[in-house]
């Protein structure tokens, strides 16, 4: 008889209600790391380029790189495409770019680790593109910032969240709850008098449009007690969203603008 195994005190086995339970097995799982590069240099070139903004009011007494960038109806009409893009780089003020960089650093490293450098660039750029396009089309206030792609992002994460939600369980239902609340919140911020809501509303609908045909979709592989967390997601598959997504909102550009110098508002 083993000598770690309990009787039942006359040298017989237990019953059964005095044996030890089994111990329950673990399984490790692991996930692909990917360092979030992408997500610091952004920060870092976004800075830099508030460094321009800010040496260029102190020595010419007015922000050039803001007057070159920012998102300006009239000017896109007349043919400076670069301005539905150069805004998400740029800022108005410490608080602005403080906001948006805190931001970046809270989903930016999370959603690189998933979508990979790449991808994940590619988001940012195309969330912050259909943000500028649908402030184009809705708004005919001067814009600038990087929320617009930054909503691109907390729109990839509801639909990795809700796509993924078998595989992530419970995470799934605290990463869509907090998303959606800080998502809600900023949005009734943006009704205030200054803030381009509508850039925030577009560049939410382009990142959950890139996200939904180009996240990632994960499945679990392996033999236990070691599996690996693998994304179904092929690179064709990635490529052709993101051209989809370009050209909706390309077209989307190109139509209004049209409209507009035909004097149809």
């Amino acid at each position: 008889m083993s000598l770690n195994q309990p009787t039942a005190g006359n040298g017989s086995p237990p019953p059964p209600e005095m044996q030890q339970p089994p111990q329950p097995q673990i399984a490790q799982v692991s996930y692909p790391q990917v360092k979030p590069i992408v997500t610091y240099i952004i920060m870092g070139f976004t800075i830099f380029i508030f460094f321009l903004q800010y040496s260029s009011q102190v020595l010419y007494g007015e922000d050039i790189i803001a007057n070159l960038g920012m998102k300006a109806n009239n000017e896109i009409i007349q043919g400076q495409l670069w301005r539905l893009f150069t805004p998400i780089f740029l800022h108005g003020s410490i608080l602005h770019i403080g906001f948006n960089m805190y931001a970046l650093y809270l989903f930016g490293p999370s959603l690189e680790g998933r979508y990979g450098h790449l991808r994940f660039l590619t988001l940012y750029i195309l969330g912050g593109f259909a943000g500028n396009v649908v402030s184009f089309i809705f708004s005919s206030a001067y814009s600038l910032g990087s929320s617009t792609a930054i909503f691109g992002l907390l729109g990839a994460e509801i639909v990795f969240a809700y796509q993924n939600k078998k595989l992530l369980g419970n995470q799934a239902r605290r990463i869509l709850t907090n998303v959606i609340i800080i998502a809600g919140i900023n949005l009734i911020i943006g009704l205030s008098p200054g803030i381009d809501n509508w850039g925030h509303i577009g560049g939410l609908i382009g990142g959950s449009l890139f996200a939904w045909f180009a996240g990632p979709r994960l499945k679990l592989e392996g033999v236990f007690p070691n599996f690996n967390i693998a994304d179904q997601r092929e690179s064709g598959q990635i490529f052709v969203a993101a051209l989809g997504v370009l050209g909706i909102f390309v077209l989307l550009t190109a139509f209004i603008i049209f409209l507009r110098i035909r004097g149809i508002p």
